[in-house]
């Protein structure tokens, strides 16, 4: 789908050229003030007689239309309840989400929002960027396939103008507008690389949209074709590669914004397709695995937040992509296999792939230099049994980065939840023909994917988050939307914002 078009401007929201105006509403709400009360006289009184009759009530997430009568420029007039609480950025940005489908049902159009209601008691800046954020996650959807118009959602918000009546406040406003645009932009894009069908997704793909996104925001690109890889040793990634009749794909992207420091590292899994190869999953939920490539493309869409934002930092993304498939070259439960650091692993069972091209991501980044590791995976369904689909959890070897990633996800409304790496868990990995295996059984199994990992990192600072329990919606809720949700492109990019300011 084609971004949403989000402008600030200041003035009177009455005279905006929009089709819809919107003005907020608290529940508790006696009587009308402020912007709210400038359009009502505009309406000679429409919207505060519809209050005094309990038509408008204020609560949380209430969208109600008011006839216009010609008495102003746009064709409708919505008033959208706010409830009774005061927001809080994340519940401004879910409210802006589920308001943004209403209008899409309403056919809004070009709408113009007041931003007083939420710049009174917020950081101007924040609250806007929480108010584009929410209207341009909340209106995603993923339809390209569909070749009937009536399997569309219909309507449309084809514009939003946030209208802060604050001169003072407007620069701000605009700043968190642009903000906004960029991390929903990336992130959407993230959704359009998972919720793609593999067929229509391959590793080669998912390459050539890297290289276009380098070639957009002036970034190095670098693919890192099998020949090279086998160069390389990166005999642990290109093991999952084995069995599949499509070339692997190493995407390597690197942004220089930070001089001579050394950069961050963001590694993203990138399986394209996840059957389990030898180890088959079972046939049930199967079609999900287009979505085990989240990873790559969290980092490929944090990337070209970043470029676009350019904060002084250098980052370096990989995403080691290939399908896992069964066949006759595919990898069998018992082989032993080597990373390109050398370490040897014995792969018990070819599901447990993440970790095994993950393993040579992070390598690789090491190698680069990079100052802080953060790799993002579909790691583990143990994952969904711990959080299901509220936390992602996160392992990480570094007090320090662990916290800049907490509150890098704190700025965005996604929530991390710490999980542990006791040296305990890391004697359940230890293999008796090779260094280490792949898969340590069912018991604390997002635990020892991570003492795995952590294997390939050395004394980097580093952090895993396991993605597996966010990875996709299954309703339409706040900036989530049935598919895919993009997570966690943002906090990577506050991270990397963070980084900068440091």
């Amino acid at each position: 789908m084609d971004p949403i078009d989000v402008q600030a401007a200041g003035g009177g929201i009455a005279q905006q050229p929009a089709d819809c105006l919107v003005v907020e509403l608290a529940e508790d709400a006696r009587r009308l003030t402020g912007v709210a009360a400038q359009v009502d006289t505009a309406l000679r009184g429409a919207i505060a007689a519809m209050l005094r009759d309990g038509l408008i009530t204020g609560r949380a997430g209430e969208v109600v239309s008011v006839p216009t009568g010609g008495r102003v420029p746009a064709k409708r007039v919505v008033v959208h309840g706010t409830g009774k609480d005061a927001r809080t950025i994340d519940q401004l940005r879910r409210q802006a989400g589920n308001l943004a489908r209403a209008l899409r049902g309403l056919n809004a159009g070009r709408v113009a929002l007041s931003t007083e209601a939420a710049t009174d008691r917020l950081d101007p800046e924040d609250a806007a960027r929480a108010l584009t954020e929410g209207f341009a996650l909340g209106l995603y959807r993923f339809d390209r396939h569909h070749t009937r118009a009536e399997d569309r959602p219909r309507g449309a918000v084809s514009a939003l103008t946030l209208v802060e009546p604050a001169p003072r406040k407007l620069a701000a406003v605009r700043r968190g507008v642009e903000v906004g645009r960029v991390l929903a932009d990336a992130t959407n894009l993230t959704r359009d690389l998972a919720n793609e069908p593999a067929n229509l997704m391959t590793p080669t793909i998912v390459a050539e949209r890297a290289q276009a996104v380098a070639a957009a925001g002036g970034l190095e690109c670098t693919i890192i074709e099998r020949a090279e890889a086998e160069r390389l040793g990166m005999g642990s990634y290109l093991s999952v590669a084995n069995g599949s009749s499509q070339p692997p794909k190493f995407i390597v992207l690197r942004y220089r914004g930070g001089g001579r420091t050394r950069p961050l590292g963001l590694v993203g899994k990138g399986i394209t397709f996840d059957t389990g190869g030898i180890s088959l999953k079972p046939g049930a939920g199967m079609e999900r695995m287009k979505g085990d490539m989240t990873g790559a493309a969290a980092v490929i869409g944090a990337m070209q937040a970043i470029a676009a934002l350019a904060p002084a930092v250098n980052v370096l993304a990989v995403a080691p992509c290939t399908e896992n498939m069964p066949s006759g070259s595919a990898t069998k439960p018992g082989d032993v296999v080597y990373a390109m650091d050398g370490q040897s692993i014995e792969v018990l069972n070819t599901d447990a792939e993440g970790r095994l091209v993950l393993a040579d991501g992070l390598a690789y980044a090491r190698r680069q230099g990079c100052a802080a590791l953060v790799d993002v995976a579909t790691l583990t369904g143990a994952m969904s049994i711990a959080l299901g689909n509220v936390r992602i959890g996160t392992f990480a070897n570094n007090d320090r980065l662990y916290q800049d990633l907490e509150r890098a996800a704190a700025a965005c409304g996604e929530r991390l939840w710490r999980m542990p790496l006791d040296a305990e868990y890391g004697e359940l990995i230890k293999s008796d023909v090779a260094d280490i295996k792949n898969t340590a059984g069912p018991a604390a199994g997002s635990i020892t994917a991570a003492k795995f990992l952590e294997r390939f990192v050395g004394d980097t600072p580093w952090a895993h988050l396991d993605i597996a329990g966010v990875m996709d919606s299954t309703s339409d809720t706040g900036v989530l939307v049935k598919g895919n949700t993009g997570a966690p492109v943002r906090t990577l990019v506050h991270l990397a914002l963070a980084r900068a300011r440091a």
